[in-house]
């Protein structure tokens, strides 16, 4: 049997497939084809293992979740992998069935941004209102509200990349991620100073690298910014988003411009961080991983922002979650 789970039930699994009418191999060949469409990678889904989930005998990784979720348009809590959070929406249909299609999309990208709520100070639900506004007037032309830079901020594995991608999806605004964008001069900058390039953990990334990429990365903002250009940019941010002189000299750049900013911090717990940055296996986690209770004790999961800010709960990734079927529905839509 696989590790147990606090509330797993995997015959809730079966229920689901069997409910859908679908045979092992047809639900593998579905499963392929949804986790394709939505970038995600299950690297066996055969019908030997989608029995071992089902019996239990494996517990499901993140992308394989992610894939089912999609598959049979359900949460993790319906299809058994988890308990649901307090106040989580468990139960609920998205379907791309054509006489059903009215409002399923706008109803699924609505339910995805009730996980952005008010971490302190912030009017949440206006915040959403214009996000669904931005996606809304893609197609029309025209927005009433000013610029604004949104900075998707969190701990390693916590899923703000995702969240981020997610908001670039639905507003059209350009996405400047921390990492693609600084990572090959970053890797080139630590080989010099005698680290290793992958370093992310010693001194020398600290004080003498991080500066420099965080400073390359809030340049290319402040380029959007310069053109009033929305634009929503991800990293860790923790030193940022706790330091109230740098976010007030962001926050001030930004108006003298027109432009808002929207501080999201991304919640998550640790047990979920951990399985994330396991599965995508990227060479800068190794140290992490190899120490994960050194890492622990470098990290806060209570941290948040020092200004008015959004906070999105992806407590066992349920924000990403609930993103996959908005993006899945929204895509169904444009058929």
């Amino acid at each position: 049997m696989g590790r147990q789970r606090a509330g797993w039930r995997p015959d809730r699994l079966r229920e689901h497939r069997e409910a859908h009418g679908l045979t092992l191999e047809e639900a593998g060949e579905r499963l392929r084809v949804v986790a394709e469409q939505a970038r995600v990678t299950v690297p066996a889904a055969n019908p030997q293992t989608l029995s071992m989930h089902e019996t239990g005998e494996s517990y499901p990784g993140p992308p394989y979740r992610r894939a089912y979720c999609l598959l049979y348009r359900a949460t993790e809590p319906s299809l058994g992998f988890r308990p649901a959070l307090p106040g989580e929406e468990t139960q609920f249909e998205v379907t791309p069935l054509p006489e059903q299609r009215n409002g399923s999309h706008v109803i699924a990208v609505e339910r995805a941004l009730t996980r952005i709520s008010d971490g302190d100070g912030f009017d949440s639900f206006g915040w959403q209102q214009r996000v669904m506004e931005a996606w809304k007037r893609r197609r029309t032309g025209g927005d009433p509200h000013r610029p604004c830079v949104v900075l998707v901020g969190g701990y390693a594995g916590s899923g703000k990349t995702e969240f981020a991608r997610f908001l670039t999806q639905l507003t059209g605004w350009p996405l400047v991620d921390k990492d693609p964008l600084t990572r090959p001069l970053v890797e080139l900058l630590l080989t010099s100073l005698g680290s290793q390039p992958h370093d992310r953990h010693t001194e020398i990334y600290r004080d003498r690298v991080r500066p420099a990429e965080y400073a390359a990365l809030m340049q290319a903002v402040y380029s959007n910014v310069s053109c009033q250009i929305s634009t929503v940019v991800t990293a860790p941010f923790i030193a940022e988003l706790t330091n109230e002189e740098w976010m007030q000299r962001l926050i001030n750049r930004c108006s003298a411009q027109g432009v808002d900013v929207a501080p999201i911090w991304v919640r998550c717990d640790v047990e979920s961080m951990h399985e994330y940055i396991s599965h995508r296996g990227a060479a800068r986690d190794a140290w992490k991983l190899e120490r994960w209770d050194e890492y622990l004790a470098t990290i806060d999961v209570a941290l948040r922002p020092v200004v008015p800010h959004l906070v999105v709960d992806n407590r066992l990734g349920s924000a990403i979650s609930l993103a996959d079927q908005a993006r899945q529905a929204i895509g169904a839509m444009s058929v």
